[in-house]
């Protein structure tokens, strides 16, 4: 039987080759996800360790919790304590470090990186052991900087350049002095790194006389252990923490590793998909194949061989594909793993140097997952093989499904996929997380339900195509019959497009009434022209309001200033605003009493009113940051929404005890509104800085659109690879059945149907099949798009389903393209077929 069975793969090669390409997608995806992610995550952790060459202890400041009307704080680190820390007896020096955000423009005026990744930092003394330097010496003064040699590269700067730069928004000059080498991974990531001298970094981070950190760095002998043991007792005792440089990097390993493992995660569920999708095809392979060997295996079985023994030697042709896949499988695998490496450096994203990880758990993966998901497959055709009776021998027809068969399947189906509507609406009603899990069970149940159900599906939607299919004469009624007249089979081919549709679909109906909800939600809560921010949404020096205030033709601004009190004994976030200019600017529609911000008048939005039990009118005590504490008078109530909430109060009753004011964003309106020249007018009043958005209501919206649009399109892209297996099934089905219509086609020819004709055929053929996968898959994305919305409403206002016609209208008419494009090969080949062979054909 092992012969039999490796003789029947090597006959039916040609027949296999696409469930082989199917299979090897499925494990090319994950083990490409495997070696890239492993690869990723060694390399950075390398990078990671080798920041920590120079710490063998880092002290940190200890946060002190809050108490009573006290708000919490971290302990400083002054010099002294960095003094104390350089004359324990095992530390050879001790740095004190500085960090925070600063952009960088290029010679083009543009910033340098995404901000997220543009840091700044201290250079400590003239020669600082973290940061080499290449050229230059070490910047002295306000007016002078060091760069990274990456930075320096890609921007085309050079030693005594001057740049243009922004800590926190009012423009800076500075000389470039010196060029130093990083093993930073921001700027490996693209990003940049510039240092100042440590008074100049402490002045303009806000932190003047002290320190984020201290490195200490151990004399050779001692252990980083007796090192952090000896700076424990030296220093103040509750004021400070301490971690050795073994555990620093050991943390950082496990980061990379934990949001590697998100990452990894995510793409192996859509290699899932992918090998789901796979499966559908593997067991429609199998399905014709045994159907066509009906007479072989009736003769097996005639001459002595028994259930189990035809059964396996079906399951040995699975092994067999399986394990071809999984090997070439791998081995493209490897091949993505190296090529996404390289496509991220293409994308100013580079991968630090390292060498290419394929472990045995990459191997091991792709060969269980090669030979599991073909076996597994494959089986329900072999259970079907090992049934056919030795009598069948005598006939080429081997008898069709039952009634039986079919009322069971159908019943099966109707109660999956009432129990998976049944189940998704429950879970409409519940609250967002809760109703989380009960949906994603619901839609998978209802998913298997629609699959079971698809032969019985089949007739009536194919039968809806009847009227465009008969505009095609013979060959398009043909197509019809073809294409109902096997339901599993059409079903098999449809559903594998299905699922991949039903994703694309739900998640473009939920990130489309997403992106309108919050547009509605930025449109209706500002009235401002414009809003003022820091690139990477740190906070503003309140200068940039004063700036901006003073501009010409800029008639109210008000800031958006947060700051952190104390409310009956617990900590509340509250924002400051010009009280006498921000009921212009904000547009929050009130339920009780009036929006006043005005002396110790204030309003807050329900969900914070609610939490105290207050309502209009009612007074409360606020302490300050300082310890200062102050009545305030509770004004109005105003509708929750997600762009501002919380305790609004004037800005002149906040800033007297606003140690170090900061500005999230300042809101601005001007005379003329909004336009090109008025942004330009607002640009240059805050000196082109590259550090600084100023937006408009439309490019908040574009940036929230481009946003949605760039995850939808990484996601669009990797569903693509269950959209091409699905196209896979798709030839596959129709060239093993022109291969079993052999003799049909043959005698069609032979009383007059042309070669152009028989193509129609086929092509109209996979394009319904295509279409009818289609419709449900749209169908099922809608309503599972409908049922996530119901999740997201009751948290957003604004939400409301959009169905975006339009793109759906594109997807049917992809599902077409993909149709025709599927039945080339399979419509070629059943033109050029000898009608004589054919007809003798059995």
């Amino acid at each position: 039987m092992f012969r039999t069975a490796l003789r029947n793969v090597l006959a039916h090669k040609a027949r296999l080759l696409m469930t082989v390409l199917a299979v090897m997608l499925g494990v090319a995806f994950v083990s490409g996800t495997l070696v890239f992610t492993n690869t990723l995550s060694a390399a950075l952790q390398k990078q990671s360790a080798k920041g920590y060459d120079h710490v063998d202890v880092a002290v940190s400041p200890a946060w002190k919790e809050a108490e009573g009307d006290q708000v919490g704080e971290t302990h400083r680190l002054t010099r002294e304590l960095v003094d104390d820390a350089a004359a324990v007896p095992g530390a050879e020096r001790a740095i004190g470090v500085v960090s925070g955000f600063t952009a960088i423009a290029g010679k083009d005026g543009k910033l340098i990186g995404d901000g997220f990744q543009s840091h700044g930092g201290n250079y400590w003394g003239d020669d600082d052991p973290r940061y080499p330097l290449a050229e230059g010496r070490a910047p002295k003064g306000e007016g002078e900087i060091i760069i990274d040699s990456e930075t320096a590269r890609r921007a085309g700067y050079e030693v005594g350049d001057t740049v243009r730069m922004s800590v926190d928004g009012p423009v800076l000059e500075p000389v470039i002095t010196g060029v130093f080498t990083t093993d930073d991974g921001n700027v490996a990531a693209g990003g940049s790194l510039t240092l100042f001298d440590t008074a100049t970094a402490q002045k303009l981070f806000g932190k003047p006389g002290a320190f984020d950190e201290i490195d200490v760095q151990a004399k050779a002998g001692v252990t980083e252990t007796e090192l952090r043991d000896q700076l424990e007792k030296a220093l103040p005792k509750g004021a400070v923490d301490t971690v050795t440089g073994k555990q620093l990097a050991d943390d950082q390993a496990e980061m990379i590793a934990s949001s590697m493992s998100g990452l990894k995660q995510g793409l192996l569920v859509f290699a899932g998909i992918s090998l789901f999708v796979g499966t559908f095809i593997i067991a429609n392979t199998f399905t014709m194949l045994v159907a066509q060997r009906t007479k072989e295996l009736a003769l097996l079985r005639a001459v002595g061989a028994s259930r189990r023994q035809v059964t396996r030697s079906v399951l040995i042709e699975a092994l067999v594909v399986g394990t071809v896949a999984a090997v070439t499988g791998l081995l493209a695998g490897i091949g993505i793993g190296v090529g996404l490496r390289s496509l991220m450096g293409v994308l100013d994203a580079p991968v630090p140097d390292g060498p290419l990880i394929v472990s045995p758990g990459t191997v091991a993966a792709a060969f269980a997952v090669g030979i599991l998901v073909t076996v597994l497959a494959a089986w329900l055709p072999g259970r079907r093989a090992a049934r056919i009776p030795p009598v069948a021998a005598m006939s080429a027809v081997h008898a069709k499904a039952t009634t039986k068969s079919l009322v069971l399947r159908n019943t099966l189906g109707a109660l999956l996929s009432a129990a998976g509507v049944a189940v998704v609406l429950t879970a409409t009603t519940m609250d967002g997380t809760d109703g989380q899990a009960p949906m994603g069970l619901g839609a998978v149940l209802l998913i298997i339900g629609v699959f079971v159900l698809t032969p019985l599906l089949s007739r009536p939607l194919i039968a809806a195509a009847s009227p465009v299919l008969r505009l095609f004469g013979v060959s398009g009624k043909l197509a019809r019959q073809n294409s109902v007249r096997n339901p599993r089979r059409t079903a098999a081919t449809a559903s594998a497009l299905m699922i991949g549709l039903t994703l694309i679909t739900g998640l473009t109906v939920t990130a489309g009434s997403l992106q309108q909800a919050i547009e509605k939600l930025a449109a209706s809560s500002i009235k401002a022209d414009y809003t003022v921010s820091m690139v990477n949404y740190n906070a503003l020096s309140p200068d940039v309001e004063k700036t901006l205030k003073d501009t010409e033709g800029v008639v109210a601004t008000s800031p958006m200033r947060n700051a952190v009190t104390r409310v009956d004994g617990e900590t509340e976030y509250v924002t400051g605003v010009d009280g006498s200019t921000v009921s212009g600017l904000l547009d929050l529609p009130v339920r009780h009493g009036a929006f006043e911000v005005a002396g110790t008048r204030v309003v807050a939005d329900e969900t914070t009113a609610a939490y105290y039990g207050w309502k209009a009118g009612d007074t409360f005590t606020l302490a300050f940051e300082d310890g200062a504490k102050e009545r305030l008078t509770l004004a109005g109530v105003y509708e929750s929404n997600e762009m501002v909430r919380g305790i609004l109060l004037d800005t002149a009753v906040l800033g007297p005890h606003d140690k170090d004011a900061a500005d999230m964003q300042v809101l601005v309106k001007t005379a003329d509104g909004t336009s090109d020249a008025v942004k330009d007018s607002l640009e240059k009043a805050l000196g082109s800085n590259p550090g600084i958005a100023v937006q408009d209501r439309k490019d908040i919206s574009d940036e929230i659109g481009q946003m949605f649009t760039i995850v939808l399109n990484m996601v669009y892209g990797l569903l693509a690879m269950a959209v091409i297996v699905a196209v896979l099934g798709v030839v596959n089905t129709l060239a093993m059945s022109v291969f079993e219509r052999s003799q049909e086609i043959g005698m069609l020819r032979a009383v007059g149907l042309d070669r152009r004709g028989v193509k129609r055929m086929v092509r109209l053929e996979s394009m319904v099949i295509s279409l009818f996968g289609a419709v449900l898959g749209l169908g099922l994305g809608v309503f599972f798009g409908w049922a996530a919305g119901e999740l997201i409403a009751p948290r957003m206002a604004t939400y409301e389903l959009v169905v975006p016609w339009d793109r759906m209208g594109l997807f049917l008419l992809l599902a077409a393209v993909v149709g025709v494009l599927a039945a080339l090969w399979p419509a070629r080949r059943a033109a050029r077929l000898n009608m004589l062979q054919a007809i003798k054909a059995e």
